[in-house]
């Protein structure tokens, strides 16, 4: 690209954790003009929190040490960093109830953080005119006689660009224009009717309830109606608190019953007093959703990242992860992309690297549920094999090359030029 060469733009649709990870590393980039167009007007603590494994962090490490040190600095206390957590999981029904059946996500400087407070220190490394916010996407064109891709919002504005990423989550406007609105994958799923019921109290309200164990640690207590997590936010000083109910939604009537503590009598007691407290106020509740498998991440000069290509179920805890190695990978290709006609050859190799293994995670999180769920072939009878099962997956997870994932998608780009 010489001196006078126009700039590549692109427009990032959705700021959440993936498209804000991106445009992180792509505002480093003197080639590449970048604007987030977030189509709320200001964020909310939406979710249960997050506690990032290790594959999130190496992740955020390729990106740049900021992205990293962004998280840190909102979910950590100062000298943190080298301590290790790991999400223990725990069997809290039936003959082997107390067993610990596996430690997800062992990595150091892992802590959860509230998604909110993540964007926050996300947002802190784009300029604040690189983002625009309550700009909803009302329609993308691509034309034939031009190469650009031409938006129009809600609000009237109009904007051509060289790309789009379509980072807008689960209900992807991107994802309905790629695939079209009638393909079968386009909209969400709730193929086993799950059903989040969870609660926001402050820890100090919550050790009034609950074992204070569980209010510092991140732990999933496993059984047939419903497994039971807890996420302290805020630095220790909020607690979100779960169950998990498969089913739930399949209610005659359609609605969600209300959360009944009376059927957790099997259940340890830990698991009961945390189901207790949950129902008294389930106001932080939500359904949950997934993709089905898209053929494609990409068309033309758009693609589709993070929840918006391969929204998956919260039981592996890896969804944001993926969204963040998504942005790994365009965020290394996109330092090669120097013309607009080499921008679809990019997203091929994006889409060839990435959509294997984000597709296997909306996979496995579907049979995390089923395993939590005591409802995946008799596993929970088995807890030998239970752990084999979390081992396989975590190390899936955890310990994938992130450097050779990237490496590999460059290998595909360059040779395609």
């Amino acid at each position: 690209m010489g001196p006078e060469s126009p700039k590549i733009k692109i427009a990032i649709a959705g700021g959440g954790i993936g498209g804000l990870c991106l445009a992180a590393g792509l505002v480093k980039k003197p080639h590449i003009d970048v604007h987030i167009y977030e189509s709320v007007p200001e964020y909310k603590d939406v979710g249960a929190g997050l506690a990032l494994h290790m594959n999130a962090i190496k992740a955020m490490d390729l990106i740049g040490p900021e992205v990293k040190k962004a998280y840190f600095s909102k979910a950590l206390f100062m000298g943190e960093e080298e301590q290790e957590m790991a999400t223990e999981v725990i069997l809290a029904e039936g003959p082997h109830m107390g067993e610990l059946v596996a430690e997800l996500g062992r990595a150091k400087g892992r802590k959860t953080v509230s998604r909110a407070d993540l964007l926050d220190g996300l947002m802190e490394l784009i300029p604040k005119e690189n983002i625009s916010f309550g700009m909803r996407l009302a329609s993308i064109e691509e034309r034939a006689e031009n190469p650009k891709v031409h938006l129009t919002f809600k609000d009237g504005l109009q904007v051509q660009v060289d790309c789009l990423i379509g980072a807008d989550g689960i209900h992807s406007g991107t994802r309905s224009y790629l695939l079209g609105e009638d393909h079968p994958a386009t909209q969400p799923k709730n193929h086993d009717g799950w059903q989040i019921y969870r609660t926001m109290v402050t820890v100090e309200e919550a050790k009034k309830h609950i074992n204070e164990k569980w209010t510092r640690t991140v732990p999933i207590l496993l059984g047939p109606r419903g497994h039971i997590n807890c996420i302290p936010l805020n630095k220790g000083t909020r607690l979100s608190a779960g169950v998990a109910v498969r089913g739930a939604k399949f209610s005659v009537d359609g609605s969600t019953p209300p959360l009944r503590p009376e059927i957790y009598e099997s259940y340890s007691e830990d698991a009961r007093r945390i189901v207790n407290m949950v129902a008294k106020d389930t106001s932080a509740s939500w359904s949950a959703g997934d993709h089905d498998h898209a053929p494609y991440y990409h068309k033309g000069h758009v693609a589709m990242m993070g929840d918006a290509a391969h929204a998956s179920m919260p039981f592996a805890g890896n969804g944001a992860a993926q969204a963040i190695e998504d942005a790994a990978v365009l965020d290394f290709l996109f330092s090669r992309v120097t013309d607009g006609e080499q921008i679809e050859k990019a997203f091929a190799a994006y889409d060839t690297v990435r959509r294997p293994r984000s597709q296997k995670v909306v996979d496995l999180a579907r049979q995390f549920g089923r395993v939590y769920a005591y409802a995946e072939d008799g596993m929970h009878e088995d807890p030998v094999r239970m752990k084999k099962f979390f081992a396989g997956a975590a190390a899936f997870t955890n310990n994938a090359d992130l450097q050779a994932q990237n490496d590999e998608a460059m290998r595909i780009f360059e040779n395609s030029l």
